[in-house]
């Protein structure tokens, strides 16, 4: 199937949230700073224009601002000088002392104004000239006569943006309409403002640039298993899943990686046990086709006896494969999971069951021998199977007339199933194959059966989350015992409860 190639990588779209969320906050920082910074310097320009008309009070008392006036700066330059208007017959002459006296500072300028002209500047320029500024003139001259008070404003002019403040001055006898107007270049006070949020801007595009690097590198370092997991799945093929991603370290990744790695364990192990199953169903099959194909080839059509020998021969054959085939079944079933019905069981009225189902077995003495009280979750169904067929091996492999006991003990948050002959006994270095598919302990084949019983019962106990295990019985034989944990949801097991040797006898059949 063809897979569309995606535009954008998983590491890009990481990295370029991270540079995202970056930027956003390096923004905000930066804005937050510089309005903070601004309105200081706007506060301290409002604060010279109102410290440097001090003098003027005497004329504008009545007329000024609303708005207190913020107290001087204690680093201000710009000279300042009361002055009395009772001291003056004109206009004209209070506003030349004015201008003379009250010497602008650097980025700062002033002007007096008569009838709309201007008049006086000062002579010492350590600001600049506002005087040929008309822009400023008009406007400041017009506010404060239409207000007839100081007026405060901000203007932009040729000479860039001006913040100012007007001042009217009339006198009693004196016509004449005078304005004193004090301005300060905002652009010049700002400057240094917005060079420091240049060098934060070009700070902050180094530091972007920085994230973006080692971002990267982190990004590719965290996302490389992702990338193995990637590579190692293109790799894998059903005739070899042997390929595994390396894991470092103990973050989530790696745990990914891990778990990874314990799917690809178990399903190279799923694959080799159907490989496994199917050369072993291969093989068997091959038997019983191979034998009845040979008598049928040898048959003698014309012979009536020999005909039914081959017919009853095939018959035999076909139901030992169909019996075969529905033990594959079984064990397919079981080793899925499909199987299996998880509930509480009663473990002392499993075992009394299986005691009235093995009695039926002929050729031995069955004893029950212990009983454990309290419940279980498992099948109690496939469970059953399980511990019927070790009976049922055990009644196959032990001499007639030997007897054999049975029992359930609850151990250490377990439940222990067992079966006790009285036979020749497994040897130790067969007991880690007789659980195979196919395999019969000792090789025999004259007992009959498939060769599947113990793999099921192996797969039973395993679905169920146990194990199975062979230990020597004293005097000869062997114990067959399936330990099967006590879940959650069952109540904790008491030791198990002798049943005083309940002997279930029959016959011997002949």
């Amino acid at each position: 199937m063809h897979r569309s190639r995606r535009p954008i990588s998983a590491r890009t779209r990481i990295l370029g949230a991270i540079l995202a969320v970056a930027c956003v906050g390096l923004s905000v920082v930066g804005s937050v700073t510089f309005l903070v910074q601004r309105e200081r310097v706007l506060s301290g320009v409002d604060a010279r224009l109102y410290s440097q008309v001090d003098a003027l009070r005497t004329v504008a008392a009545e007329n000024e601002p609303a708005t207190p006036a913020p107290t001087p700066s204690a680093t201000m330059t710009t000279a300042t000088e009361r002055l009395d208007i009772t001291d003056y017959t004109s206009v004209a002459a209070y506003l030349h002392d004015a201008v003379a006296r009250l010497v602008p500072a650097q980025n700062e300028a002033s002007v007096a104004v008569i009838d709309g002209r201007a008049r006086y500047q000062p002579r010492t320029l350590s600001g600049f000239d506002i005087s040929n500024n008309t822009v400023l003139i008009d406007r400041a001259v017009a506010e404060a006569e239409a207000a007839g008070e100081g007026v405060r404003g901000t203007v932009a002019t040729p000479q860039g943006s001006l913040r100012y403040i007007a001042i009217p001055v009339t006198m009693q006898g004196d016509p004449a309409q005078g304005v004193y107007i004090r301005a300060i270049d905002l652009g010049a006070e700002l400057r240094p403002v917005n060079a420091s949020m240049l060098t934060y801007a070009i700070a902050a595009l180094v530091v972007l640039a920085a994230i973006g690097g080692v971002g990267w590198l982190v990004t590719g370092r965290l996302l490389s298993p992702i990338r193995h997991l990637r590579d190692t799945a293109d790799s894998i093929t059903i005739a070899d899943l042997g390929a595994r991603i390396p894991t470092q370290g103990n973050d989530d990744i790696s745990d990914l990686t891990r778990t990874v790695n314990s799917m690809l364990d178990r399903l190279e192990g799923s694959v080799d046990v159907q490989r496994q199953l199917l050369d072993d169903v291969r093989h068997e099959l091959k038997t019983p086709i191979t034998v009845v194909r040979g008598h049928l080839e040898l048959m003698d059509a014309t012979d009536p006896a020999d005909v039914d020998n081959t017919r009853a021969l095939g018959i035999a054959e076909l139901d030992r494969m169909t019996r075969l085939v529905a033990d594959i079944d079984m064990l397919a079933s079981v080793e899925g999971g499909d199987a299996v019905t998880m509930r509480d069981i009663d473990v002392a009225a499993l075992t009394r069951r299986l005691g009235e189902l093995v009695e039926v077995i002929p050729g031995h003495t069955w004893h029950i021998e212990a009983v454990a009280e309290g419940e279980v979750r498992g099948d109690p169904d496939r469970l059953l199977q399980a511990w019927l067929q070790l009976a049922d091996n055990a009644a196959k492999y032990t001499p007639t007339g030997a007897p054999v006991e049975v029992g359930s003990s609850a151990v250490d948050g377990e439940v222990r199933l067992w079966v006790r002959d009285h036979g020749a006994g497994i040897a130790p270095a067969a007991r880690h194959r007789i659980f195979r598919r196919f395999d019969r302990g000792g090789g025999r084949r004259s007992v009959g059966g498939s060769g599947l019983g113990l793999a099921i019962v192996d797969a039973i106990v395993k679905a169920h989350g146990g194990t199975c295990d062979i230990a020597d019985t004293p005097g000869g034989g062997a114990t067959f015992v399936l330990h099967i944990p006590v879940r959650a949801s069952g109540p904790s097991l008491p030791q198990p409860v002798r049943a005083g040797d309940v002997v279930l006898q029959r016959e011997a059949a002949e």
